[in-house]
C-alpha cells in the first residue's frame, strides 16, 4: 500500500500537529503554571517590600519624634527647679514689680489635682501638681510686655493660660490685667 502524495502530506501535517499539542501539553502549560506562580510569589514579595517600607518610614518618624521629644523633656527637666518653685515665681514677680510701673492688686493660686489616666491604679510614675495661679494687676504697656517675656527665663515651666488688658479710666495711666498663670511643680 502505496501512500499518495496528499496523504503524505496530510501525515505529516498530523504529526506536526501531535507533535505541537504534546508540546503544548507537556512543556509549554507546565511551565506557563510554574511562571505564574512565580510571578504571584513576586507580587507577594513586593507587596511585602512596599509595607516593610512604609514601616522603615514609620519607624524613622516615630524616631525623630522620640529624638524631639527628649530633648523637650531634657530643655524642661533643665528648666525645673525641686520644690522651689513657686518660691522662684514669688521672688520673680517681687523683683519685676516695680512700684512705679506695676501694682499688684490680687494674686491667687489654687493647686489643681492631677488626673490619673484610666487604667492605671495607682499614682504616676512622674509626679508633679498643677498649681493655678489668678493675677490682677495695674500695669503699663511696657512692664507687662517686660515682665511676660521674663516670665520664659524663669527655671521652670509656666504657661499663661488667659491674659486680658484693659483700659479703664480709674486706673489711667496703667492698664488693667487679668492674667491666669499655671505651674507645673514636682513632687518631692
Amino acid at each position: 500500500m502505496r501512500l499518495k502524495s496528499r496523504e503524505k502530506i496530510l501525515l505529516v501535517f498530523v504529526a506536526i500537529a501531535i507533535a505541537i499539542v504534546a508540546f503544548l501539553k507537556f512543556y509549554y502549560d507546565p511551565r506557563k503554571r510554574i511562571i505564574s506562580g512565580l510571578e504571584a510569589e513576586v507580587k507577594t514579595t513586593d507587596l511585602r517590600l512596599a509595607e516593610s517600607q512604609l514601616l522603615t518610614k514609620g519607624a524613622e518618624t516615630v524616631e525623630a519624634d522620640v529624638t524631639r521629644l527628649e530633648k523637650e523633656f531634657d530643655r524642661l527637666s533643665k528648666k525645673t527647679l525641686k520644690g522651689e518653685e513657686f518660691k522662684a515665681f514669688l521672688r520673680h514677680l517681687a523683683r519685676e514689680s516695680d512700684p512705679l510701673q506695676m501694682k499688684i492688686i490680687s494674686l491667687v493660686p489654687q493647686e489643681e489635682k492631677p488626673l490619673i489616666p484610666e487604667g492605671q491604679k495607682g499614682p504616676p510614675a512622674f509626679q508633679y501638681r498643677k498649681v493655678a495661679v489668678q493675677m490682677v494687676l495695674h500695669s503699663t504697656y511696657a512692664k507687662l510686655g517686660s515682665y511676660l517675656k521674663q516670665i520664659e527665663d524663669l527655671p521652670f515651666l509656666i504657661n499663661v493660660d488667659r491674659l486680658q488688658i484693659e483700659r479703664t479710666e480709674e486706673t489711667q495711666p496703667f492698664l488693667k490685667v487679668t492674667m491666669g498663670l499655671s505651674m507645673h511643680l514636682i513632687k518631692l
